[in-house]
């Protein structure tokens, strides 16, 4: 049986792999294309987590795409309404078709007879092992476990009574009315579940190794009605999209000069609402804002909730779980019919999948990242990687728009291959991220390296990135393009 052969796979059927296919639909309409996705449904993480409250942490005018406005007034979402965000861009510029579901990427090969991957996949229906063979890869992993997320060893969780939960893999049919509940962790997860499920149960407590920055945002944003009242809904979401990426560069860059006084306006902001008669202990990280990611409180309702003692917030470290509940370290008891481990996520480069150049296994942790898209010396495949101080969807558009150049510029220079090549040995490498985040330094040493400067260096910065990857030019002396129909008649064209 003959391999499909399509010019572009894309890997990941979720908010940036839909996005990626949009992107190549529009920007290069003559390229076939398939997406791949392991599991059985478009959404990707808007489909996979389930846990009460799901919404975004970043505002909805940057999360969706540059291509689609965000017509609804609510700033942060939640995740049915992503998720069917993500369904009607499908739909509206005819990906569905496009996909195959139940596709489990194993490994992709990359033959320089040919110039061409070869993406070996099971497919769930059959059980079989399949081939699909393509010119490019863009891959929409995203960068954690989707089958496991993290769940540390705690000793005695063997002797609880009650049920321990992780956020990735919720319940369905879990009925927690009347429940006393204890979240352990304080990152994104837990600031949503925290508030959400103390409207029925009969108490929740937060419990924290360290605070975590936090920041009040809006739950709607009321300049959407007026700005629709007089553009067009286009013209609108330009408007605000612009007006949200200038405020969050600005902050962001503004708390890295001035990290003092930007954590002085957080606390103060968090002792206003939260009132005299909490410990401020509970919210004053030991780091320098957006050393770990900021986490936002969706119209400030966890605030509400522990100013009423509705929720409690407990900074100790746990000895052990017992019986009914769990032991700290400093003596104290948490009596828990529930426990929810909001310990975050494993990361995962690629999702997992080998690569191999020619037979032999690539390996992408000695290798630099370029422009932040693709990887040194590994031909004709980008990865999505959004911001960490920003909306993942930012990125992912600037990484889509820039891989179509790329592959639009193999047509016009009737090139097979486009591969970024480092001949500076004066570039240093450094760590893929440098945030402080547990979930990051578990598992950075897993991710390909950044170089010391351009174009192999990440600053983490939109208007960087728009300059680079949508205005940048694509021969820079680095990108080279080659014609290999076979290996020894490979002719390096000039790297301009």
């Amino acid at each position: 049986m003959k391999n499909e052969t399509v010019d572009v796979v894309v890997i990941g059927a979720g908010l940036s792999g839909i996005g990626a296919a949009v992107h190549l639909s529009k920007r290069c309409p003559g390229k076939s294309y398939r997406i791949l996705e392991g599991r059985d449904a478009i959404g990707g993480t808007w489909d996979l987590f389930r846990y009460p409250g799901i919404r975004s942490d970043s505002d909805m005018f940057t999360l969706g795409y540059n291509f689609k406005p965000w017509t609804s007034e609510n700033n942060l979402a939640d995740g049915p309404s992503i998720l069917n965000y993500i369904k009607e861009a499908a739909d509206e510029y005819n990906v569905t078709d496009n996909i195959h579901f139940g596709a489990g990427v194993k490994a992709v090969a990359w033959d320089s007879d040919t110039s061409r991957w070869s993406i070996q996949y099971t497919d769930k229906a059959s059980g079989k092992n399949q081939t699909i063979v393509a010119n490019f890869i863009i891959s929409c992993t995203g960068y954690y476990n989707y089958d496991k997320g993290h769940e540390p060893e705690f000793k005695g969780s063997e002797d609880f009574k009650g049920q321990i939960i992780h956020p990735q893999k919720w319940p369905e049919d879990l009925d927690y009315s009347g429940k006393r509940v204890t979240v352990i962790g304080s990152g994104a997860t837990a600031v949503t579940l925290v508030p959400e499920m103390s409207a029925k149960a009969s108490h929740v407590t937060m419990l924290q190794r360290s605070p975590t920055y936090m920041a009040a945002v809006p739950a709607k944003d009321n300049k959407v009605k007026l700005l629709n009242k007089y553009l067009s809904e286009k013209w609108a979401y330009r408007i605000l999209r612009t007006q949200k990426v200038g405020f969050q560069s600005m902050f962001y860059n503004v708390s890295r000069v001035f990290p003092k006084q930007i954590r002085n306006v957080l606390l103060t902001d968090i002792r206003n609402k939260v009132g005299e008669g909490v410990d401020m202990k509970h919210f004053k990280p030991s780091y320098n804002p957006w050393d770990e990611r900021l986490c936002a409180v969706k119209s400030g309702d966890l605030f509400r909730k522990v100013k009423s003692g509705e929720v409690d917030i407990v900074t100790d470290h746990i000895d052990c779980f017992t019986e009914t509940g769990i032991r700290l370290k400093s003596g104290e008891e948490l009596p828990s019919d529930i426990i929810v481990t909001a310990t975050g996520l494993n990361l995962q480069f690629f999702s997992g999948i080998d690569i191999s150049v020619d037979g032999e296994k690539f390996d992408h942790t000695q290798k630099m990242n370029y422009k932040g898209v693709m990887l040194e010396d590994l031909p004709n495949i980008g990865f999505t990687f959004g911001y960490t101080n920003s909306s993942w969807t930012l990125k992912a558009d600037l990484t889509s728009e820039y891989l179509c150049r790329v592959i639009n510029d193999l047509d016009k220079r009737k090139s097979q291959k486009a591969m970024p090549v480092n001949r500076d040995d004066n570039i240093t490498s450094d760590s893929f991220l440098s945030f402080q985040s547990g979930y990051v330094q578990r598992a950075v040493s897993e991710f390909p390296q950044m170089g010391s400067k351009m174009p192999w260096r990440l600053y983490q910065s939109y208007p960087v990135d728009l300059a680079l990857l949508r205005y940048g030019r694509l021969h820079d002396g680095i990108m080279q393009y080659s014609t290999s129909l076979s290996r020894e008649k490979s002719t390096l064209e000039e790297a301009v």
